[in-house]
């Protein structure tokens, strides 16, 4: 065997024993050799070290990690990297902002609460109290909602409970997150059509 074709048969092995090591253990890390899951797909980032090639050649390379990112395979979740903590505040104005908008719903909250109310929407930059004839219990993954609810003359009382029902749970557990665990609704009284003439008249007087 000439002197050149022995070395091309020693590149040729050389460069096969590079393609099997690199089919085998795709993984390089520091220097090293990691075996990875072929079924997973690495992520590459810059490593400035130089690695050698195929050919036999050292080039500009990089470190190729697996699929989760980092150097030992593990990452963190940005979940685990702190606390989110829901008020009952931000769960009471939800929840009484979904029960209003159901038709047939005139408005929420007991009989005092509500002359409390109204006087406090009288007052000149005063903002209505959403979060009227709502009570809620918030953990750290569930809540639970009851409401006072005023409904208008006619309605099917039922039905009306079971919209506010469903819309608050869909609102509450995708605006949060949290489980709703369950929303008891209280209908404490009716709007009949006598009322506004009465509250006309009892506007008239100073």
């Amino acid at each position: 065997m000439g002197d050149a074709t022995e070395e091309r048969y020693l590149r040729n092995k050389e460069n096969l024993v590079h393609r099997v090591m690199n089919a085998l253990l795709p993984c390089r890390i520091k220097g090293l050799f990691v075996p990875i899951d072929p079924g997973e797909a690495p992520m590459t980032t810059h490593d400035p070290r130089p690695v050698e090639n195929d050919a036999g050649n050292w080039e500009q390379g990089s470190v190729i990690t697996d699929a989760t990112g980092g150097i030992d395979g593990v990452v963190e979740s940005a979940d685990s990297r702190g606390k989110t903590t829901i008020a009952d505040v931000v769960v009471v104005k939800i929840a009484g902002m979904a029960s209003r908008e159901i038709p047939g719903v005139h408005d929420m909250g007991g009989g005092l609460a509500r002359t409390i109310g109204a006087v406090r929407d009288r007052v000149p930059g005063g903002r209505p109290n959403v979060g009227r004839g709502v009570k809620v219990e918030v953990g750290e993954r569930q809540a639970a909602v009851d409401l006072d609810l005023v409904v208008e003359y006619g309605v099917s009382i039922p039905d009306v409970a079971r919209e506010v029902r469903e819309n608050v749970i869909n609102a509450v557990e995708r605006i949060t997150g949290l489980e709703v665990v369950e929303v008891n609704v209280a209908v404490n009284d009716v709007r009949l059509p006598d009322d506004d003439m009465e509250a006309a008249e009892a506007s008239r007087v100073e």
